[in-house]
């Protein structure tokens, strides 16, 4: 079977053998995977990672022992947790101390022709979510994790500070709980995105707003990200920081002390929101979509999502549908 392989900053597509499937694992044909700026990172080093990435898929399950599952569309929680330890038994797989993790750590990734899981990591599908609106899943359960973490007050202003993939997913759903949101952004058209879901959105320019909000989204997927989200943030003030960056991010540490700004890190979160608001439509992710490619074109598909302004490139299996 066809897979794709990062090696030394390096993307191609290799033939390797077809996984095995251990007890309570799920075999699953790829339909569609979406690059995401975790990818990108990986192949530049960060995790000091080699292998098959990927871990934003729909697929379809053609063997199991649960009989249920085969033949249906399913998305899958990423992190492969040991489902003993109290993180797990507090249902936080996701900080495991023994987590392997889908295309990051330890997991082969989703970007191949048939991919495993455990049985318990996924989520059936409904008709009415449509596939490529589907890879969207993990992402947007991201993005929902903040709400799960912080305690935001009913229509406060909040900054979300980047226009990518992960800030336009942040910005709709914040909006969606009916929050105030304002989102800083260099594209024009990635914002209307936001926009037309009713964000209050500005080109950056020279300047940010200085000691302007109480809650601040990082969402830049840069290593400037953070130290502009500091200055952002009003004394007491909190920023939930979601970019995920390969190297090490320089940041003055005294203007978070003297301002008493509390950073709260966000990573993954429940695929039970996100399932249901995508079922609701309130979320446009119709319209983050770039380009579609098949998995052979990945390393091109890899370029293209590399590109300043690029949104999200969907690689396509042959089972696509």
């Amino acid at each position: 079977m066809l897979a794709v392989h990062l090696e030394n900053r390096h993307v191609s597509v290799k033939r390797v053998p077809r996984p095995r499937v251990p007890r309570g694992f799920a075999l699953i044909r790829l339909l569609c995977g979406g690059i995401c700026n975790t990818d990108l990172e990986l192949q530049r080093g960060y995790y000091g990672f080699s292998g098959i990435p990927g871990h934003e898929f729909v697929g379809e399950v053609v063997e199991a022992g649960r009989r249920d599952l085969i033949g249906r569309r399913v998305v899958g929680e990423i992190n492969l947790d040991c489902g003993t330890c109290d993180w797990c038994r507090k249902r936080l797989g996701r900080h495991c101390p023994a987590r392997k993790v889908l295309g990051i750590v330890k997991h082969p990734g989703a970007f191949r022709e048939f991919l495993t899981l455990p049985e318990r990591n996924l989520h059936v599908l409904p008709d009415s979510i449509p596939t490529e609106q589907a890879v969207f899943v993990e992402p947007l359960a991201a993005a929902s994790e903040i709400l799960d973490q912080v305690n935001i007050p009913c229509s406060s202003q909040i900054a979300v500070l980047g226009d990518g993939k992960l800030g336009l997913l942040v910005a709709q759903v914040l909006q969606a709980h009916g929050y105030q949101v304002h989102q800083f952004g260099h594209h024009k058209e990635k914002l209307g995105i936001a926009a037309r879901a009713g964000v209050s959105t500005e080109i950056v320019r020279d300047r940010l707003p200085e000691a302007e909000y109480d809650w601040v989204v990082e969402a830049t997927g840069s290593p400037k990200g953070l130290p502009a989200a500091v200055r952002m943030t009003r004394p007491r003030g909190t920023i939930i920081m979601k970019s995920t960056v390969h190297g090490l991010v320089g940041v003055d540490s005294a203007p978070v002390i003297v301002n008493e700004i509390t950073l709260v890190g966000s990573r993954c979160g429940r695929f039970e929101p996100a399932m249901e608001m995508l079922q609701l439509g309130v979320i446009n992710v119709a319209g983050m979509i770039s380009e579609r490619m098949p998995l052979e074109r990945a390393p091109a598909a890899f370029r293209q999502a590399a590109r300043p302004g690029a949104m999200k490139i969907l690689l396509t299996g042959n089972g696509a549908v």
